[in-house]
């Protein structure tokens, strides 16, 4: 497997999906970001509008790579999985909670519905 097929690795498990996240935004890797939503995925930032699609979620990180800004690692709770649906979450160094809704694909990939930067 080369670094750019690794980097492009599925999630196979909504537990993955944290893990991919930030090692593609850590390497600069806005579209293998973007690629860990569904189309119509939802991202609520906290800080104004929802952002809504691939197009805004592209826009979303973009921003974020030219900031310099990079995610934290934090301590991942077990998935709550009910068939094709998970909530996953994350507590982060700061005190704040994530908190993600996966949809398992027809592939049996898992792909973020719905992402919500902080719930605490």
């Amino acid at each position: 497997m080369t670094g750019k097929d690794r980097k492009r690795e599925p999630a196979r498990d909504p537990q993955d999906l944290e893990r991919l996240l930030i090692e593609r935004q850590w390497a600069g890797d806005v579209e293998g970001m973007v690629a860990l939503f569904e189309p119509d995925a939802i991202i609520d930032t906290g800080e104004g509008p929802l952002t809504v699609g691939h197009d805004a979620i592209r826009a979303l990180y973009e921003d974020f790579r030219a900031s310099g800004k990079k995610f934290a690692k934090g301590r991942q709770s077990p998935a709550v999985i009910n068939g094709g649906l998970a909530l996953t979450s994350t507590h982060l160094p700061d005190g704040s909670i994530t908190a993600e809704v996966a949809r398992q694909q027809s592939d049996g990939t898992w792909l973020w519905a719905i992402d919500r930067y902080s719930v605490a």
